[in-house]
């Protein structure tokens, strides 16, 4: 059995990077001589260079909220941290939007974990975003990200109110997918915002809309433009106009703050700035040329797994390569060779 300080000491081997924003890049793999533990690094320092005293804050609050949680079923093991990446246990699971939980046992067991993070005097103040909950392949719930989270020496007012908050932002997500399960007084909870809640909305959320939707090109928002309607059918005849294109999809992703992106899938040998070269104005916003698309033993394009690695759907994808190995050859370099990667959903 591998100790706790072999783990502790183990050289990290990256796997597939899972996501990528400003401030950091979060990798699956795991530890050297340990595969069947399987972890996370977050590296902070692959952002640019103005990102990184931010992203350097963000760790600090995170490794603090991960050391005291430890020991919470739900929440990630830190394993270690240094000033330039984060460590934690891989958690494994389906995020809220996708699982979308309708028994009463996941909420119930949601409301476990956000109480033993209280009584350890951590508040998580970021799930509100389905994105860092999770459905264990138990039915467990499970929390990630804790880069907002706070840790608190008094249990005092301000305490009281961010635990409030994430036990309505939990009412929210029930609301959200089993709105049947809410009970008359939860229903009541998820009407009375607390007052640091109504000031936000009111005055810092409209600066951090600016900031992380025009500044920075995030997006917490929906876009639901058919651009493959409106845009389609020009960009697959300008790309299957070459001879070296052989096949061309097209779906959709999360675009920040702008609405609904076009990812087109290319089958060619070409790279994707001379396939970018081909296309007409608007330009799609990501193309990944591809040796060769997966197909259906009929040789139709599964353009649902490629809707998958469009919106960086990971947890899916690993589940269809699971249930049809047949794909996975296929699929494989195309997850790993993937353009978006977000965590955003529309």
């Amino acid at each position: 059995m591998t100790s706790e300080r072999d783990i502790a000491a183990a050289p990290f081997e990256a796997g597939t990077v899972l996501k990528r924003d400003a401030f950091s890049e979060t990798v699956s793999g795991h530890l050297s001589g340990v595969p069947d533990f399987p972890v996370a690094q977050r590296r902070v320092d692959a952002g640019p260079l103005w990102a990184r005293p931010l992203a350097r804050w963000l760790a600090r609050r995170e490794v603090r909220a991960l050391r005291a949680v430890r020991g919470i079923e739900g929440c990630p093991i830190l394993i270690r941290a240094d000033r330039s990446s984060i460590l934690r246990s891989w958690t494994p699971g389906t995020p809220l939007h996708l699982a979308r939980p309708s028994e009463a046992a996941w909420y119930r067991d949601a409301r476990r974990l956000l109480r033993q993070m209280r009584r350890a005097g951590v508040t998580h103040n970021d799930i509100a975003k389905p994105q860092n909950w999770l459905m264990t392949p138990e039915g467990r719930a499970a929390v990630i990200d804790f880069q907002l989270a706070s840790v608190h020496r008094r249990r005092g007012r301000i305490f009281r109110v961010m635990a409030r908050e994430d036990l309505r932002h939990l009412l929210k997500q029930k609301r959200a997918y089993a709105p049947d399960l809410l009970t008359p007084a939860e229903r009541r909870m998820l009407a009375q915002k607390a007052l640091p809640a109504r000031l936000w909305m009111a005055t810092g959320k409209r600066l951090y809309n600016f900031v992380t939707r025009r500044l920075m090109n995030w997006s917490d928002g929906e876009g639901t433009e058919d651009r493959i309607e409106r845009e389609g059918e020009g960009v697959g005849a300008a790309l299957m106009a070459d001879p070296r294109v052989s096949e061309v999809v097209l779906c959709t992703f999360a675009l920040p703050a702008k609405g609904v992106g076009l990812y087109v899938f290319a089958e060619t040998g070409l790279t994707g700035d001379a396939l970018r070269a081909l296309m007409p104005e608007p330009k799609p916003e990501l193309i990944q040329p591809v040796a060769r698309l997966p197909r259906n033993a009929s040789g139709r394009v599964r353009l649902d797994a490629l809707q998958l690695v469009a919106a960086n759907r990971l947890d899916e994808l690993a589940a269809l390569e699971q249930t049809e190995p047949e794909l996975a050859e296929t699929l494989s370099p195309i997850v790993a060779g993937r353009l978006n990667l977000t965590d955003r959903s529309r």
